[in-house]
This record gives structure tokens, sequence and C-alpha cells, in this order.
């Protein structure tokens, strides 16, 4: 059976893990220079499955503003191409025999705001995370008052710590939102 501590402490590091995942999400979003991390969520369907582009092909930079991309196997290069364009990314790739070249589009303002609901998005999944993680522990807690290896009081105090580890990890994804937002209109 757990402690208060105990849930506390693992709901603390559960949060610390989705907000650290959150930034890794958002430095992938481009800045209109290639990052061969932008492909990473790309899925492709390979042999019924669908998995992440960088496991059935190789990423490269070929220079700043495009990507090069080898699928490993011929016949994945044309899924990979369309995996590419379909995604939410709006980038165009272009075959050129075995490589297949992503270029990075100019931001234009259109393009821009587009990326900034995506980061909209996945900050709001952070912050629904956040409060996934906030219920379970209150749950958890509830149980321990249940199982009476606690006092009202204790799981009532152990409540109030969780909400407020909630609100500062929930405003540490408002913040991180905020810097990308200011990082993606800079000209």
């Amino acid at each position: 059976m757990s402690s208060i501590a105990e849930v506390k402490s693992t709901t603390e590091h559960k949060m610390q893990k989705s907000l650290e995942a959150l930034r890794v999400d958002l430095t992938k979003i481009r800045t209109g220079r290639a990052n061969i991390g932008l492909l990473d969520h790309v899925q492709v369907e390979y042999y019924g499955s669908m998995v992440p582009v960088n496991t059935v092909a190789n990423i490269t930079l070929l220079d700043p503003r495009t990507l090069g991309v080898q699928a490993w196997e011929k016949n994945m290069a044309p899924k990979v191409e369309k995996a590419i364009r379909d995604s939410d990314l709006g980038l165009n790739p272009a075959s050129q025999g075995e490589l297949i070249r992503v270029p990075m589009p100019a931001l234009t303002e259109e393009r821009r705001r587009d990326l900034i609901k995506v980061v909209k998005h996945e900050c709001e999944n952070a912050r629904v995370a956040m409060r996934n993680l906030r219920r379970d522990a209150i749950s958890t807690l509830k149980d321990l008052l249940k199982n009476k290896a606690c006092s009202e009081d204790d799981e009532r105090r152990a409540q109030d710590d969780v909400q407020k580890l909630t609100d500062k990890y929930v405003a540490e994804v408002d913040k991180q939102f905020a810097q990308k937002e200011t990082e993606l209109m800079a000209v």
C-alpha cells in the first residue's frame, strides 16, 4: 500500500515527465529551419502496422532548409513520401530516385498561425495529461482514506497539495506555449 508522500512524489515525477515530453515536442515544431526531429511523429504503414518514419528510413539534413529521407527498403519510398505529405506539418516532399527531398517552406503569416494552432493543441494535450495525473492521484488518496491508511484531514491536505502541483505544472505549460508562440511570430 502506498503512502500519501509516495502518491505526491509519483504524481510530481509523472507531471515532470509530461512537461519534458511537451518541451521535446515543441522543439520539433519548426521555425523555418529544418530539424531531423521534425518527422519523428509522422507515421507510415509498414507491413500492416503504423510506425514512425524514422524506423523505416534514414533522415538527414541536406542543408539548413531541406531534409533528406532515404527509405531502407525501396518499396517503402512512395509510402514514406505520402505519409510526410499527409501529415499535419504542411510539407511537400519530392522524390529524386531513392532520396526524398523535404524542403521547408518559408513561413508565411498563415503558416505561422497554423503552427501556433499545432503548438496550442500540443499544450492542451499536456494540460489534459496533468489533469489526468491529478485525477489518478486523488483517486489513490481516496482509496487510502477508504482503506483507513490515512485520516480525512491528511487526505484533504494531500488533495490540496496535488492541486497546487497541478496548478504549478499547468502554469509551466502555459509559459512554454507563450515562449513558442513568441518564437514563431518573430519574423
